[in-house]
């Protein structure tokens, strides 16, 4: 998380360091707890340069500082974002004792943009799995990772986070540590596990072999040096092969995951039942998809339908 050490900045530096610690112990993504931090960190930054220390703030000054966010040009659902996470840290202050009440609690948090995600439909799902060759290991690393990731709707971090001890293969189903390193366990379909039999038959005993020390990295997707690969690396890999089988920039593993949930609503999923396997903690998140799967039925009558 970034301190912000200089001036009025100073003063906010120990609270910083001791929510980023509170981070680290509920087991948060180093991602999303990066994202806290620089969210923070923008607000330390704002009031620091105003000698204003993290006590100092009311909801006055917290609504005048997202004026200044929305000034910039950040989005509504940017600027609703950066409030939760002020929200957290506030909380966090609360909780130690540190205040007596959070400013945050009475800001208003503006009505979000609209946002439906991007989903493939299953033809271009297909086309973009089948495009990936292979013959060499990475590649048949690439599409077991992506049979993967749309077969079971997994997240980068939860792709990279895999284990080769986390599969299952005689039950179809895999090991999922998500987010808070909450782990659920999901099923995954028949061409999933027919490339990853490929890949670890084929590619990952000469890609584990490549690692330079004598300990096998246990990581189920490995590099070409046999390291566990990064988030970036996934999406970098994926954004590479999409380019040559789908007109259209922006396709990412959340991409996949939204096709993923969406396909299995359009095919009769139960809610609660896409809620658990995505590993979302509130029905409410599961609900975009309802948003999404409306979207495409307006579409379509708007389309057949002679009076509409």
């Amino acid at each position: 998380m970034k301190n912000t050490p200089t001036g009025g900045q100073g003063r906010w530096s120990r609270e910083l360091a001791s929510f980023d610690a509170s981070l680290r112990a509920r087991g948060m993504a180093e991602r999303t707890r990066r994202a806290y931090g620089l969210d923070i960190g923008q607000l330390a930054d704002w009031a620091g340069r105003q000698e204003l220390g993290p006590r100092e703030l009311d909801p006055r000054t917290l609504r005048r500082f997202a004026g200044v966010l929305s000034e910039r040009g950040l989005s509504r659902s940017t600027i609703a974002r950066k409030l939760a996470s002020i929200r957290s840290f506030y909380r966090h202050l609360l909780e130690r004792g540190e205040i007596e009440a959070s400013p945050a609690d009475l800001v208003a948090t503006p009505k979000r943009d609209a946002y439906l995600p991007r989903v493939l439909r299953p033809d271009e799902v297909s086309g973009l799995l089948d495009s990936i060759p292979t013959g060499e290991p990475l590649t048949l690393r690439d599409r077991a990772m992506f049979e993967l990731a749309y077969a079971a709707g997994l997240r980068a971090e939860e792709i990279v986070n895999l284990d080769v001890s986390d599969l299952d293969p005689d039950a179809e189903e895999l090991r999922v540590t998500g987010k808070g390193g909450k782990t659920r366990v999901i099923p995954a379909g028949e061409a999933a596990w027919r490339a990853l039999d490929r890949y670890l038959s084929d590619a990952w005993p000469g890609l584990a072999a490549a690692a330079s020390n004598d300990s096998p990295e246990p990581a189920l997707f490995l590099s070409r040096r046999g390291r566990r690969l990064s988030t970036s690396d996934v999406r970098r890999r994926l954004r590479a092969s999409a380019e040559l089988a789908i007109s259209g920039a922006g396709i990412s593993p959340h991409t996949l995951r939204h096709s993923y949930a969406t396909h299995l609503l359009e095919g009769g999923a139960d809610l609660r039942a896409i809620q658990e396997l995505l590993g979302h903690a509130s029905i409410s998140t599961t609900q975009t998809y309802t948003r999404v799967e409306s979207g495409r039925l307006r579409r379509a009558y708007a389309k057949a339908h002679p009076r509409a």
